[in-house]
């Protein structure tokens, strides 16, 4: 036995407030996004110095008291974003030592900046609607059962309309031994 990850997408039916709160908070995780990149490419221009995930980590409760706009978002959210910047260091710097085409991390646009990561806790799942902490609750098409352990759940807006990818941690279980023919199709 062995564990695997499957992810459930879901669709969302927020409401029109709903909308503009999503629509706000993905605006404010973008601009957090290329904060947290114009500091690292600052800091390396001016004096250098590497900033890591830590360091910026620890600037969040002066920014959300600094700015009552950013409190209102969940507070794991908003380190997913800087988890999300470190990951983009962390690959072009791995780049550059297999010495492939690095491809310097990039700052995103409002219209390319379309989910949020809730990476442990602040959502469940209730009578066919999502709550969401700090958004509300929201309603969901559970076209299919959750099968497994949520680990962490993606709200993604794609072509105007709103999903939940839910990321299930599942415990695969071997197929016992056959001695009779069997196809497998891998998806080549």
């Amino acid at each position: 036995m062995w564990k695997i990850r499957k992810t459930y997408k879901y669709r969302l039916y927020p409401t029109k407030n709903q909308i503009v709160i999503l629509d706000e908070q993905l605006a404010l995780c973008c601009e957090l996004y290329n904060a947290a990149l114009q500091e690292r490419r600052d800091a390396w221009k001016m004096a250098h110095k590497s900033i890591g995930f830590r360091s910026q980590s620890d600037q969040l409760p002066r920014i959300k008291a600094d700015r009552p706009d950013v409190r209102e978002i969940y507070s794991q959210v908003l380190q997913d974003v800087l988890h999300r910047v470190d990951k983009t260091f962390q690959s072009f710097f791995r780049r550059v030592r297999h010495k492939e085409s690095p491809g310097f991390p990039r700052f995103r646009s409002y219209a390319r900046y379309d989910s949020l990561t809730y990476p442990q806790l602040g959502f469940a799942i209730k009578d066919a609607r999502l709550n969401l902490s700090k958004i509300g609750s929201i309603k969901i098409k559970l076209h299919r059962p959750v099968d497994g352990k949520i680990k962490t759940l993606t709200i993604k807006r794609a072509a105007g309309k709103w999903y939940a990818c839910f990321s299930v941690e599942v415990v695969n279980i071997p197929l016992s031994p056959s001695s009779k023919s069997i196809g497998i199709d891998v998806g080549l």
